[in-house]
């Protein structure tokens, strides 16, 4: 009887716990909604270059060259026309698709097979190949322009899509590895051992056991290689002729003596944009599934 006279007598005291109650969301709002406009406004930043790049590519030369960026204008396809009707523009495109698919899916496996090797096997020299993997990525692909053309020449793989696509799996097989190193050493020994119990050997172990578990790795090492092979230009360059060159270095074409046509290439860098999107798009869902997937647990 005593407790409720006091409540009855103090209702300031109860009135100011639920005071308190409701500042306490009201504060978690506002901070949240302050994250949500800074996310914002950096994404806005960061996709502004990429809302340039596609708005411009539906400009005529003299709505591009005029002075100040128009926002409102009326646009054209015939930046996409002279593209897409360009004589070698899918034996370009083909060029990317091999080079790139095939150097992500050599990298993958050569990747995996030697981050298992140095997660799994005790032999002379592992640290040290290890960080040397390490010290290669350090490694400006500009510096090795020189040397590599005159392995290539010398071995006549320039001027070959095989050149290219070695050339890119050696770059990326150290950030492929050292990412693969931290899932696969998450993998319990225990299921390899009771894979051997089962009569499973170290190949049908790697394949059908680590392999479905390093998913979430795959797909990380996979989003990487694979947009450095489609995006790299600069080895793509000195190593390619009209054959054998890539989307990227295409781009040059538009480059000419009476000036830069710069709606042919923004129309050309927006086309090569969007594979690598698409891709990123699909092996990122991969990603996140293989992420989320012990998140809950039943």
């Amino acid at each position: 009887m005593k407790d409720d006279s006091l409540a009855l007598k103090n209702p300031a005291g109860k009135n100011s716990q639920v005071g308190r109650l409701k500042s306490a969301p009201s504060t978690h709002g506002a901070w949240k909604a302050g994250k949500d406009i800074l996310i914002f406004i950096l994404a806005f930043v960061y996709l502004v270059p990429v809302i340039v790049l596609f708005l411009t590519s539906f400009k005529t030369q003299i709505q591009i060259m005029e002075k100040g960026f128009g926002w409102f204008f009326m646009p054209t396809l015939r930046n996409y026309t002279n593209v897409l009707l360009e004589q070698g523009f899918l034996r370009y495109m083909t060029n990317s698709l091999i080079v790139g698919l095939v150097s992500t899916l050599f990298t993958l496996i050569i990747g995996g097979l030697a981050s298992y090797a140095l997660v799994r096997f005790n032999f002379f020299g592992k640290g040290t190949i290890s960080f040397g993997t390490l010290l290669l990525r350090m490694i400006p692909p500009a510096v090795l322009v020189v040397p590599i053309y005159v392995l290539w020449s010398y071995f006549r793989l320039a001027d070959t899509r095989l050149g290219l696509i070695i050339i890119y799996v050696g770059l990326n097989l150290p950030f492929t590895i050292w990412v693969l190193i931290s899932f696969i050493s998450d993998v319990p020994v225990e299921m390899e051992e009771a894979a051997v119990v089962d009569g499973c050997g170290p190949w049908k172990i790697f394949f059908r056991i680590i392999l479905p578990l390093i998913k979430p790795g795959l797909a990380a090492a996979a989003i990487f290689t694979f947009r450095i092979a489609w995006n790299e230009f600069i080895l793509a360059l000195v190593l390619t002729n009209r054959m054998t060159r890539t989307l990227p270095v295409a781009t040059t074409i538009y480059l000419t003596d009476t000036g830069v046509e710069w709606g042919n290439i923004t129309a050309m860098g927006t086309l090569v944009a969007l594979p690598a999107i698409i891709f990123t798009f699909i092996a990122a869902k991969q990603l996140i599934a293989g992420l989320t997937a012990g998140a809950v647990k039943g």
